[in-house]
Parts: C-alpha cells; structure tokens; sequence
C-alpha cells in the first residue's frame, strides 16, 4: 500500500482529479487545479478518507452510529431522522480525535502558515465526501463548510465538524433511498488559505449576452465579491479578445463604495477612496493576466467555464477562488447539435412503431433523445431537450423535469409527482409504463430518438415530425383564425404565475398584469439551496442572481404592465427540503401557522437572507430598468410585524412611490379586523381566499376529515372581504383576490364585483373566461341601476 493511502494528510499539489477515492470529489478537484494546471489557486491540504476511517475506528464510534440507524423505524418520518442525526453528530463532535491524527492536521496548518508567510492565517474548511469503491460517488454538496477559520485547534475542531456533517438529516436520508451503507462513505476537509480581497470578480469564457465564445468577459469591482451581485454596486466591465488577447471594450464606473473582510473574520462597509472611485479596479495588465487563466481553464475543462477571481490586498496576487461550467450557452450549442441528429431520425407516421405506452398524465406531444437516469444523484447529467425517462420521480428530480421535453415513468398515477408537477409546468407526461406491461426503461435506452405523444399515452422511436407539425398551433402556420376581442372591464383582469419560463408564453393573454407572482417557484427550481447555508458559504450571490434573473423574465415578458411579486412564504418543512436547511429550520408541528411569512423577514436569524430577496428586486428595477415590479408581503400577523418589514424595506432602498407599490396578502382575520391601522404601510391588498377561509372556519383545508366544511363563498368570509374592501378603499388602498375561488366560481366573482374589488387574479387557463365573466357582470350592474329591477341579493354582508 502506498504511503499517499496511508496517509492522514495530503497537499493540494499531491493531488489529481481521479484522486476522489482518496479525498473526494472537491478536494481532488482543487488538487487538480493546483497540480495540473498553471493558475493560481489558494494553497492548501485536505485530509484523507482514510483519516476519517481511522477516526471513527479509532474512537468506537462505528458501532454507536449503526446502533442509531438501526433504531430508526421510519426514515420518513422527520422527527425520529433528525433525533437519531443530533445523537450521532453530537457523538462524533463529542469525540476524542487520536493524537496522531490531531497532530497531522496541527502540523500541516502550521506548515502552511509557514509556506505562505503569515502566522495562524484564516483558513477555509470544505467538506467533500467520496464513497469507497465508487470513486464517482462523491455525494457533492451534502456536507458542510466553514469559513474563516483561524488557528490549529480551530482548524481541528472544524474538521471533527465536518466528520459529522455525513450525518445531516438529509445526507442520511439520501444514503438510505440509494441503498448505500454509512460504511462506505467517507470524508475529506479540505483546509485552503482564505484571500482577503481588495478587488473581486467574476468572468466567462463566453460572452453571456449573446454567446459570443471568441470573447472573455470580466467584471471587478472592488473589495469583496457580494457587492457585485447585490447590485450595491454596478462592475467595471472588460471584454477580452481570445486570438488577440487585447481588451476590445471597457466600460470604467465609478464605485463609491467597498466591502472589506475585517482582521476578526467579520466584513465592513467603506467608503473608496475618493482619488480610486473613477478609476479602474484592474489595471489592463491585470485584465490580460486573469484573460490568460480563463483560457487555460477553459481549455484544461473542454467547456465554457465560469469562474470567481479575487485581487489579495496583502500579496496584490489575483486567484482563482472559483471555477464551474457555464450552462446557459452550454447547453444551447449542445441543443442545436441534438436537433440535427434529431431530424435525422425522422420517421414517417404510417411507419412510426410504438416502442411504449403509459397513462397520459399531461398532454403533449413532443420529441427528443432519450435519456434513462435511474437516481436523482444523476439528474445533473441530464441536458435541456432531452426526454427523461425514469422510474418514479420526486422533489429532487424537479431541475432535471424542468430542462425535459418530455417524461416518461415505468410507474406512478395520474396524482403522482411526476403527473402534478409535469402538468404544472405544462411538459408532456406519460406515466405507469409498466402497468401497460412494458417499463419504459427497458424498452428505450439512452441516445434512442422518440416522439412523445402524451396526449394518447404512446411513445413512438423516431421524430414522427407528421404528428409534431399537427400539434403546432395555427398561428404559427399561417392559418387565418379567427381574433379574440374581449370587452374592457372596470375591474382589472390579473394572472396567478409560477414558472417564469411561461411568462412569454402567457404575455399574450388578456391579463391586465400578474397579480401574484410565487417567488417559491425560483426556489425549488432554479436555486434548491437554503439563503442562510450560502451566506454561510460566501455565495449569496446565488440567491441574487437567480432571483433577478427569473422575476425579470416575467416581469419583461409583461412590461408595461403591473407584476406584483409575493415575497418568500415558505413553510419550515418546505425550507428545511433545501439544501442546507436542516441548520436553520426548526421542526414545527404545525408550520402551517409557524415560522413563515413577515414573521421571518425581522428575525435576527433570517433577516439577511430576506435583504438579498430585496436585493434581488431593487437590481430588477433599477439595473435592469423594470419599474414595472412590485412587491407583496404574506402572512402579517400584526401591525407591528407590518411596520418593522416595511421599515426594513424602506432601509434596503425601496421606497414606496408613484411606480413602486409595496401590497400585502390579507389572509389572517388580523388583517381584516385591523384593516385601518394596516393601511398606513402598505398600498393595497391582495385577498388569499385560501388561508383567509382556513383561518376564519377553523378548518385546516388539507385535511381530508374536514375538507367539506372548507368554502370561501361562506358567509362569514365575504363579510370579512366586504369589510376590508370597504377600509381599504377610504384610505385609498386598492384590494385583489390571487385565491382559487374566482377561478372556480363565477357567482363569487359576481360578489367580488358588486362589492367593489379592483382586482382579481387567476390561474392562466380562466384568464380569458374571467375576462368575459366580469365585463357580463359589470354590464348587469350598469343594468340593473338603469332599470331598477335587477335581481336582489337577501345576504348581508356588513357585520357592523
């Protein structure tokens, strides 16, 4: 046996990428960069899989961890999971590291100290698991890492932490679906040298604006990097030329402001010095120099890489702190080749062979390459247009169902996730393949070329482009239809969106704009990762981006007309789902009335992740120039609650005006009870049937016991609408409605109307029929006064 797999410790420069046996995936990849490549990255170690064995060997934890996970009955049950989880990590934290292994790591800190010249130096620890035997099974981004860690016993504590984050709730869980033994698995801390950044950054070996890939793109600005994606701060801009490595645009803005690290590991706002904030925060030397490492990576990786750069304000060295592949253009090359060898698949519909048929769980037609993935872990293989093909999905398949053209399942029913979410996001579906005697991953194979007819249920091999071309809708094929008109209405006509994708899709409704836009959606789909975990890993920038970049599709898609973006009201249980977020949530047994809504945004505990959801609207509206995106707070339990997000608002630069309106979700009695005294924080409100029903019957709407009970045409619940539309209206306060209920029932939107609400919103499908509802009952309105003999409503509605 060699002494590199015997050892405890091993340096950056000793390590490979096919080294994940040893160290796992992060770390192997860091030595990657360190050894093969001639860029700078910050120095480090990472300790071995082998030194965790020895470690759990060591200290007899293996036998008291398997005892623990024997005794858990029911993995799906959370709260026997995480009970089980607390004991283990407390066990392992707990724990005695053996001297030998303790004084490797003390040693090798020092040694680093020693190799870079600066006594106890800030450190970052990143977990990076690996499986034995299965030198791919890196299990990336289950584990936990640290930051700004600074001295050796510091450092070894860090690493017993990171021991202990194989057992988060989710990574146990995870290794029980996979059927994978806790034994097999391992970890590696790697500990590299933190750069304390006078100037950051980040670039791409494409031009992300229009997928120019003989261009470089840079952005810098100074201190650290969260500024530039915050938006505090517009970047100076560089576009480099790859053949000719000369700078061909450059875009110099004044930068009034910097984030700097502090000696304790905490971060400071400063003013720039006056003399720099005009000037470039590279010099052309140095946009050259970091041009030079993005062709080296890009070359190293065979693919458009994006990647993080930081200036050392000790050393004035520029490093390579970050490197991943670019997606977006990635994948729409990848797009254009897949559909070329599509249409040389193309089959006749008279010769088409049936290769599978399934239940038609969402309508559709559509056509692709196969790609048959058996577990999530895979999902991050799969690309854009292909058709997915799998057993059964479930939360965690979403960002591969999200890029699919179509779904195919051997299993699962017309109710099942695949057949809620695929209908949800309007992708063909066909699932139960193997209740119709063949399994959809036995008849197809990955590379196969089909056609998805999901509205029949039958997979065809091929591109039947006959069947494709019919599914086209007329006004894409020159056909003369027949225009809609629909008349105008005095009550705006608004529209429910989830997925951004469907914006441009559904911007030719007649909606007068989105009266609820969930911002949960971008979440679970686009970020999958808790706001507080990527504070904690220095990427809240992650949140965002993402978040400007989805709420922008669809507030372009709409402009000039209103969108109205409902702030994040996730549950504890639907937050704790997030990568992460098992450090932050608690275990509520009702989260349904817990910790969610404003009630989050003013805790000293999540108010940081709340201001990059405000940070995320502000570069929506004033860097992308979309004024026309608005803001709704849910779930306001009191007046108090109101005035301290809205102060928190105001703070962040969000001020409310003749273009910015701040509404709130009228979903709690409080809110209707209270209505005068909400109306001084808040423009409007938008009336959650759903809750508001809920709340004021007493009656839990997803409890099949008592679900009959449940309506929002109670008496109870329009008087409580009434009431408020009325308070509202002498404050000048607009009120809409973003629940089910106009939706599904006219004669309540007959009663939204006579009572004066300014807005409805509903799902995209009852748009146009809402459209035409509410300009009938305004019309009978206009009538019945002119007449004097309209129908008389006996109900009450005022509880005064």
């Amino acid at each position: 046996m060699s002494s590199r797999e015997t050892a405890n410790v091993l340096w950056f420069n000793e390590l490979h990428r096919e080294d994940v046996n040893l160290v796992g995936g992060k770390s192997s990849s860091l030595g990657e960069m360190t050894s093969s490549m001639d860029v700078p990255v910050p120095y480090g170690f990472a300790t071995t899989a082998r030194a965790y064995r020895y470690f759990m060997a060591e200290t007899g934890l293996n036998d008291k961890v398997n005892a623990l996970l024997d005794g858990i009955k029911d993995y799906e049950n959370s709260d026997e999971l995480h009970h089980a989880c607390e004991q283990i990590r407390n066990l392992i934290v707990n724990a005695t590291m053996p001297d030998d292994l303790a004084q490797d790591i003390k040693t090798s800190y020092a040694d680093l100290a020693d190799k870079m010249g600066q006594k106890d130096p800030f450190v970052a620890i990143r977990s990076s698991a690996t499986a034995e035997d299965l030198p791919d099974a890196s299990f990336a981004g289950q584990q936990e890492s640290y930051l700004n860690i600074k001295g050796a016993d510091d450092v070894t504590d860090r690493v017993q932490e990171c021991y202990s984050s194989l057992f988060t709730d989710r990574a146990t869980y995870y290794r029980h679906k996979q059927n994978f033994p806790y034994e097999k698995v391992a970890l590696s801390a790697a500990i590299q040298m933190m750069v304390f950044s006078k100037a950051s950054g980040v670039m791409f070996s494409v031009n992300v604006a229009n997928g120019d890939d003989t261009k470089i793109v840079i952005d810098g600005i100074y201190g650290l990097g969260e500024y530039i994606v915050l938006g505090k701060v517009t970047p100076d801009h560089f576009v480099v030329d790859k053949d000719s490595m000369k700078i061909v645009e450059k875009n110099i803005i004044k930068q009034p402001i910097e984030l700097m690290r502090q000696p304790d590991g905490g971060t400071v706002e400063k003013e720039v010095p006056a003399d720099l904030q005009d000037q470039p925060v590279l010099t052309d030397d140095q946009v050259i120099e970091l041009a030079g490492y993005v062709k080296k990576i890009e070359q190293h990786y065979g693919c458009y890489m994006d990647m993080e750069y930081a200036l050392d304000t000790n050393t004035n060295r520029l490093w390579i702190v970050q490197a991943r592949p670019e997606t977006v253009w990635s994948q729409r090359n990848k797009q254009k080749k897949a559909d070329a060898e599509e249409d040389a698949n193309v089959v006749s519909e008279g010769d088409a062979q049936v290769a599978v048929r399934g239940l038609p769980a969402s309508p559709g037609l559509a056509s692709g390459v196969v790609h048959v993935i058996d577990s999530p872990k895979d999902i991050d293989q799969f690309k854009a247009g292909e058709v997915l093909v799998t057993l059964m999905t479930s939360p965690d398949w979403v960002p591969a169902m999200k890029k699919a053209a179509a779904i195919v399942t051997n299993f699962g029913g017309m109710t099942c996730h695949a057949a809620i979410v695929s209908r949800e996001m309007q992708i063909p579906c066909i699932v139960g393949t193997k209740s119709q005697h063949v399994a959809a991953t036995d008849a197809l194979k990955t590379g196969d070329v089909v056609t998805v007819d999901a509205k029949n249920g039958i997979v065809y091999m091929g591109k039947v482009a006959s069947l494709l071309k019919k599914s086209t809708p007329a006004a894409q094929t020159g056909q003369v239809v027949a225009a809609e008109t629909f008349a105008p209405t005095a009550t705006g006509v608004m529209m429910n969106l989830g997925d951004p994708e469907l914006a441009e899709k559904y911007s030719t409704l007649p909606a007068d704009g989105i009266g609820l836009m969930r911002e949960e959606f971008l979440w679970t789909t686009y970020i999958h990762e808790h706001p507080l975990y990527l504070i904690e890993q220095s990427h809240p920038e992650t949140v965002v981006n993402m978040l400007a970049n989805g709420i922008a599709k669809v507030v372009r898609a709409m402009a000039p007309r209103p969108v109205v973006l409902r702030l994040s009201d996730f549950k504890s249980s639907e937050y704790r789902k997030l990568k992460g977020g098992d450090k932050y949530e608690p275990h509520e047994s009702a989260d349904l009335l817990g910790w969610r809504g404003a009630s989050r945004y003013y805790d000293p505990k999540y108010i940081d992740a709340f201001k990059l959801e405000l940070a995320a609207v502000k570069k929506v509206r004033n860097e992308f120039g979309l004024k026309n995106l608005n803001i709704m707070i849910p779930f306001v339990r009191t007046v108090e609650e109101a005035q301290k997000v809205t102060d928190i608002i105001k703070g962040e630069g969000l001020i409310r005006s003749a273009d910015f309106k701040v509404y709130m979700m009228a979903e709690i009695p409080t809110n209707i009870i209270l209505a005068d005294q909400f109306n001084q924080f808040v423009d409007g409100y938008s009336i959650g049937s759903n809750d508001l029903a809920m709340l004021i019957l007493g009656c839990d709407r997803n409890n099949d016991t008592v679900a009959h009970l449940f309506d929002e045409r109670n008496l109870a619940v329009k008087r409580a609408i009434r009431h408020l539309i009325k308070t509202a209206h002498k404050d000048g306060k607009t009120v809409s409605i973003c629940g089910q209920a106009p939706s599904e029932y006219p004669d309540f939107t007959n009663f939204l109307i006579q009572s004066g609400i300014d807005y409805v919103s509903v799902n995209p499908d009852m748009v146009k029929e809402t459209k035409r509802n509410v300009a009938h009952f305004e019309q009978r309105i206009m009538l019945d006064k002119a007449t004097g003999r309209g129908l008389q409503d006996p109900a009450d509605y005022d509880w005064e």
